[in-house]
């Protein structure tokens, strides 16, 4: 039996069930603990998840830890939230991890997919006899800037329950306790910036896991070989597209326009869209319907708002390369004609000329 752990609040709920619901799918002997963090959350999961799905309030993880009521009261809400990402699972192996059945921890981001059973993943892991697994972004070279933000992506990472493990999360959440802000500052930022340092400290403990077919995402797929059919058959440099980062991805407007997520990157052509956005758009209105079936008037959080000087630097390359899609059938639309593909290059190309980095 595997365990998994995220965390969300309401305006996550949709992502997070959706989330659920292809673990079970593709892993269906695991275990997903979820940190709800609002009644809201807790009170819906609790209804809807099942038996396997297992929800922990955030007064619970909260409660007796004076280290990380100071670390809330001097930072803002999302900095919070980046805190919690280890103190979430070391709690987990701190409580349950006495359990013989609890032999490792695996985190996962709430606005991610399983499109294939994971066990290459801990198959891997096992091979390498590593305590901790991490997944690197793997920029493109127009996207190198964005390493300023780490250079490994906090969307899934596993930790076994022994000392190397344990050691990892440790020295995670003392750091993040200490400063844990959402913005890059003498070599840190946020929550991630701090995973630079593992390859180092942790040693042959550590595996950096090379599938890219893992933590695919808006920010890596330009370098990738993609071929295939929707769903299962979606193949990543012939490998099985496993799991995939829908950063940013949303309805903005009704269920017709959707926020791509994928301006500043590259825009995927829109046979990539329909292979793997269209079933992961399916997932999160089904997982919405589902929730307002019992909270009448539940709905996607909205998109929060552009404005000032992000809005009318934005703006031109909406107009060229197309933000949002618009959602036909099972096809998503922004009427460029593969220009898209070119923004991340193109805001690259900009920043050097205007900015000079």
């Amino acid at each position: 039996m595997r365990h998994y752990c995220t965390y969300f609040d309401r305006g996550f709920l949709a992502q997070g069930l959706a989330l659920w619901r292809s673990l079970a799918a593709k892993d269906p002997e695991s275990v997903l603990w979820v940190l709800a963090l609002d009644d809201f959350t807790a009170e819906v999961l609790r209804e809807v998840g099942g038996t396997r799905l297992r929800v922990v309030t955030l007064a619970e993880a909260e409660a007796g830890d004076a280290e990380l009521a100071a670390a809330k009261a001097n930072r803002s809400r999302v900095e919070y939230f980046f805190t919690l990402s280890p103190c979430w699972p070391r709690w987990l192996l701190a409580k349950q991890g006495a359990r013989a059945e609890m032999d490792r921890i695996t985190y996962v981001d709430a606005d991610m997919f399983f499109f294939a059973d994971p066990a290459d993943i801990f198959d891997a892991m096992d091979r390498a006899g590593a305590s901790v697994l991490v997944t690197a972004h793997r920029f493109p070279e127009w996207l190198r800037r964005f390493e300023r933000h780490g250079k490994y992506n906090v969307g899934i990472l596993s930790f076994r329950n022994d000392a190397a493990g344990r050691e990892c999360l440790d020295d995670w959440r003392a750091r993040c306790l200490e400063w844990c802000h959402d913005r890059p500052e003498e070599g840190k930022y946020a929550d991630q910036k701090y995973l630079d340092a593992w390859p180092e400290r942790l040693g042959e403990a550590l595996l950096v896991l090379p599938d890219t077919g893992v933590n695919l995402a808006p920010w890596n797929w330009a370098g990738c070989v993609i071929r295939g059919e929707a769903g299962d058959g979606v193949r990543i440099d012939g490998g099985p597209l496993v799991l995939f980062h829908f950063a940013r991805f949303r309805p903005v407007r009704g269920e017709e326009w959707w926020q791509s997520g994928q301006l500043e990157y590259g825009v995927m052509p829109r046979s990539l869209r329909r292979m793997i956005y269209e079933p992961y758009a399916r997932a999160l209105l089904a997982a919405r319907d589902e929730i307002a079936a019992r909270r009448s008037g539940f709905d996607f959080a909205p998109a929060p708002p552009r404005k000032g000087r992000e809005f009318w630097q934005g703006w031109p390359l909406r107009i060229v390369f197309g933000g949002e899609w618009r959602r036909v059938g099972g096809d998503f639309f922004n009427l460029r004609g593969g220009l898209g593909r070119w923004s991340g290059q193109c805001v690259a190309t900009l920043r050097t000329i205007f900015l000079r980095r």
